[in-house]
């Protein structure tokens, strides 16, 4: 090589010389005048100001502004926007080369008639009986979803402005998302979808790239407030999860399945308005596309008796609050409870026939203008007869607390009759029973209870369970002391109670599993009448009490150890972010549990086995009554109660159908279903920023061991439990990669509780390649 590039440097220097010094014939002749100058070409575009492709679809930013809107009237349609998208340095510039958007266009307008919502929506597209939404291309012509040439918007990109666009209608009359009758002094709102995005290695994104929806009115130009919004989108993403990347100001839902997601309330509308409206009679259709009948009924569908459609779409959706909670949705303004009309309410109140007055005390009002008659206000009014708010309001009316604790082993000797447990027959027996004495002191809104007051009929529930804490704040289960017939002196409730306690000098911890029946108002109420039917309004309301901890050892009960989930440093979990879904645990859990650590009298690692140990899948077959046929997940089992496991399996659809139809499955193709976060968004629950993993490896709670049998005497790791209760990783291949990593797992516990700890912190802690932060990141999918 070095010999042959001398030869060239050689080759050129000979060239050099003859250019110089050869083909000379005499003097050279002089030079010739200069030419004209030649026509200047278009200048390009510098490199590195525009993009043309993005790496999500938070990074591609399209804007309108009103001015640059022609939607209503005579005058011609434009639309003018620009977009930017970020290049690799996460910077945002011009984004070029669209070739495919979809205009949404759609006005409201007042009510004219005595039916319906006093505001209404319209679509102007499907007013000029043309679709929903209307093409832009730079061709003016576009391929429509069932494969039809259909006129397009001519799409042109201003050159001397990159990612600046102009839509225009070359075609014959008005476009159609131009609504020539309408009112200019109303509000229009207008969105843009935009196709064919794709990333820098071609792949197109994902996620719908959606404009933020621009209200405006359109006579004088000024952005405007809808107030038709009654949801906003914030109360959505309660339960859906937010998409990630976007702007504060610029809420999205992550996790629609319609559609594939159109991530705002704004953007639904769009479709779901009057002039869909109707089916919700027709036994084959059973439900009504018009957003707010469509949206009750989607979200009802497990509670109610549908057919057709309907129940083909929504039967299988729960909601994880009550529904009677208008504002768990409702969070913005009171139009829900101000205009009441036939077809936002029979759209859940599924019974009520207007036309016959059937479900309605025979009841037919001649149209919506009657039912203010009767709605309005007083105890008819959405917001009292749907009892909005009662539940916190009883919860905070009733408060116990514990006083005083005294404790005496083997205090009486018991004779035990007769009994089958689990087939067995126990012959009566003689047993040596240890007593204790709780103080409980009770108020109710703010009094104490008046002496000879006992909670008997009052109660769902009415266990305090009593267990003890080790010094590492493990709970370990023990027995229950129960409130009714214990008649109040002095505001207090002393309960004595014989039992196998064996808590001699151990720091217990007392943890109410204690609900109560209320009235419409909130205010405590028997649970049955005098024939023994149900009269309470609202049932499993917990009482207000914190779990008491108290040290037997001592007289006063003090330096009492305290559970590790009454300790915030050891709780990775957030109750808040769960009620922002459930509004009160105690709606998720029958007993009326409203804290974690009063879940974990019953969900602790140290009592094992459990209710649900095989999971089932929903198949695609039914029964008679056309019920779906769960059948078990072969090779899958859980034997543990702790409450992790237990949210987690719930949440991921690892549970049966034992006690109904689970509203969160895995289906037939192994997929979950009903969930309606992101599945990998752990800050669903979890607390921002918070590490799971502890400095030696181990989980930040400190727990090491959960056991798998009822007496606490064979164990499994809990690292590896907490990730095989997700769908994802818990099959052979999963578990294999467990056992190689240091983990004991269920089919093969130990016998020791002194486990050791899991390598699982090495690849997937915070902060790691393949931390959980990275791989759980729960970006919108």
């Amino acid at each position: 090589m070095m010999r042959t590039h001398k030869k060239s440097l050689l080759a050129m220097a000979l060239v050099t010389a003859m250019g110089l010094t050869g083909c000379s014939d005499g003097d050279d002749g002089k030079d010739g005048a200069p030419g004209e100058p030649g026509t200047p070409g278009t200048p390009g575009t510098p490199a590195g100001i525009t993009v043309d492709t993005v790496a999500s679809a938070a990074d591609f930013v399209l804007t309108l502004a009103p001015a640059d809107i022609v939607v209503v009237g005579s005058d011609d349609f434009s639309i003018k926007f620009t977009v930017t998208g970020k290049d690799s340095k996460g910077e945002a510039m011009p984004f070029t080369g669209l070739d495919k958007v979809a205009l949404y266009v759609m006005n409201q307008a007042a009510n004219e008639t005595n039916t319906g919502a006093p505001i209404l929506w319209q679509n102007n597209a499907l007013a000029n009986e043309f679709g929903s939404s209307m093409y832009c291309t730079p061709t003016g012509k576009a391929t429509a979803r069932g494969g039809a040439e259909v006129d397009a918007c001519t799409l042109v990109e201003d050159e001397a402005n990159p990612g600046t666009y102009m839509g225009t209608w070359e075609h014959e009359g008005n476009a159609p998302v131009v609504l020539a009758d309408g009112d200019a002094n109303n509000l229009f709102r207008v969105m843009v979808r935009t196709y064919n995005v794709v990333d820098a290695n071609g792949v197109g994104i994902s996620d719908k790239l959606l404009s933020t929806p621009v209200d405006f009115i359109p006579a004088t130009g000024e952005l405007a407030v809808s107030e038709k919004d009654s949801v906003s989108n914030a109360a959505c993403i309660k339960c859906h999860s937010q998409m990630d990347g976007y702007a504060v100001t610029d809420i999205r839902i992550a996790n629609i399945g319609a559609h594939h997601n159109y991530q705002k309330v704004e953007n639904c509308v769009a479709c779901h308005n009057p002039a869909y409206a109707g089916g919700e009679a027709d036994p084959e259709k059973g439900w009504n596309a018009n957003w707010n009948a469509m949206i009750h009924t989607l979200h009802a569908g497990h509670h109610l008796d549908l057919t057709g459609e309907a129940k083909e779409e929504f039967a299988e959706i729960g909601f994880p609050s009550e529904l009677n909670e208008c504002t768990t949705c409702h969070d913005n303004g009171s139009q829900w409870n101000d205009n009441v009309y036939a077809e936002a309410c029979v759209s859940c109140h599924t019974d009520v026939n207007f036309e016959t007055g059937e479900g309605h005390k025979g009841i037919v009002p001649e149209s919506d203008a009657a039912c203010s008659g009767c709605h309005s206000a007083g105890s008819l009014s959405p917001v009292l007869a749907h009892k909005v708010g009662v539940r916190a309001m009883a919860t905070d009316s009733i408060e116990i607390s514990v006083s005083n604790v005294s404790y005496t082993e083997d205090a009486q000797t018991v004779t035990i009759p007769e009994k089958e447990s689990y087939g067995t027959i126990i012959p009566e027996h003689d047993e040596v029973h240890d007593e204790i004495v709780v103080t409980f002191d009770v108020s109710i809104d703010g009094a104490p209870v008046a002496d000879g007051f006992e909670f008997t009929g009052f109660t769902k529930y009415d266990v305090m369970k009593t267990g003890w804490v080790d010094a590492n704040g493990t709970y370990f289960g023990s027995a229950s002391v129960n409130l009714s017939g214990v008649a109040a002196s002095a505001g207090k409730l002393v309960v004595t109670q014989l039992d196998n306690y064996d808590l001699d000098g151990k720091s217990i911890a007392i943890t109410p599993q204690f609900s109560v029946c209320a009235d419409s108002e909130g205010a405590l109420i028997e649970c049955l009448d005098a024939n023994g039917e149900a009269q309470y309004d609202v049932g499993y309301v917990a009482i207000t009490m914190a779990p008491a901890y108290w040290n037997l050892a001592n007289a006063d009960g003090s330096d009492a150890n305290i559970s590790r989930f009454s300790d915030p440093a050891r709780v990775t979990a957030d109750e808040a972010k769960c009620n922002t879904c459930h509004t009160s645990l105690g709606i998720a859990k029958h007993y009326g549990d409203e804290r974690f650590d009063q879940c974990v009298g019953c969900h602790n690692d140290t009592w094992g086995g459990s209710y649900h140990v095989q999971p089932e899948y929903k198949t695609d077959e039914v029964d008679a009554d056309g019920n779906p046929i769960f059948k078990p997940i072969e090779g899958l089992n859980y034997n543990t109660r702790d409450l992790f496991a237990v949210a987690h399996r719930f949440h991921s659809g690892l549970w049966d159908d034992n006690r109904g139809f689970p509203a969160i499955h895995i289906d037939a193709n192994m997929e979950t279903k009903g969930y309606p976060a992101v599945a990998t968004k752990c800050s669903a629950c979890h607390k921002d920023g918070v590490e799971l993993f502890a400095a030696d490896g181990g989980l930040a709670s400190g727990k090491r061991a959960i056991a798998v049998d009822s007496t606490a005497t064979t164990f499994i790791s809990p690292t590896a439990e907490a990730c095989r209760t997700c769908h994802a990783h818990s099959d052979a291949a999963a578990m294999a990669h467990f056992k190689s990593n240091g983990a004991v797992v269920d089919g093969e516990p130990s016998s020791t509780a002194n486990l050791p700890v899991e390598s699982c912190a090495t690849c997937h802690a915070e902060g790691k390649t393949y931390g959980i932060d990275k791989m759980h990141a729960g970006g919108a999918h």
